[in-house]
């Protein structure tokens, strides 16, 4: 008698939702990983692009406070730019992401630190467009805006960038 379960193992992998691949980007900066998990989770006041990446715009701090990732203005609003739902110091993160909007839909963000040769790897990947208005242009947005912001977090580590 044949394996009961012999189709699952041909299956293809699902598709994702909506066609739309999640967005993926790796760095690597010099040090542990426990340094590296700390300078983008501490210190994210001093290295993320408030200027162009934010609510409020430079003058504001972010920070990750409890579970939430929070911006912060210089008049004292807030903006909620989304909720960690598991935290793994020094290994990852995942939370889901919405900076800016009300939290009614929201992408999923999973930050994940590893030693290599020369420091550790930073992987970070985000998915989960379909409930975007715009789930392609959502993607490209990030896909587009994702590289210059871990640029900056290389730079702040102390490390090299092809910029």
């Amino acid at each position: 008698m044949d394996n009961l379960f012999s189709h699952a193992a041909a299956a293809p992998d699902p598709e994702p939702e909506g066609g739309l691949e999640p967005v993926v980007f790796t760095v690597v900066v010099p040090g542990a990983v426990a340094r590296a998990f700390v300078g983008f989770t501490e210190h994210t006041h001093l290295w993320w692009p408030l200027e162009d990446h934010s609510v409020y715009g430079a003058g504001s701090y972010v920070e990750f406070e409890e579970n939430l990732i929070l911006e912060t203005a210089d008049d004292g609003r807030t903006a909620s730019w989304g909720t960690i739902d598991d935290w793994q110091p020094p290994l990852s993160f995942h939370a889901s992401w919405h900076p800016g909007t009300q939290a009614l839909w929201s992408t999923e963000l999973r930050v994940a630190f590893r030693a290599v040769e020369g420091g550790t790897e930073v992987r970070l990947v985000q998915s989960g467009w379909e409930g975007a208005q715009d789930p392609a242009a959502t993607r490209a947005e990030y896909q587009a805006g994702w590289p210059g912001v871990l640029a900056k977090f290389v730079r702040f580590m102390g490390g090299q960038t092809a910029e």
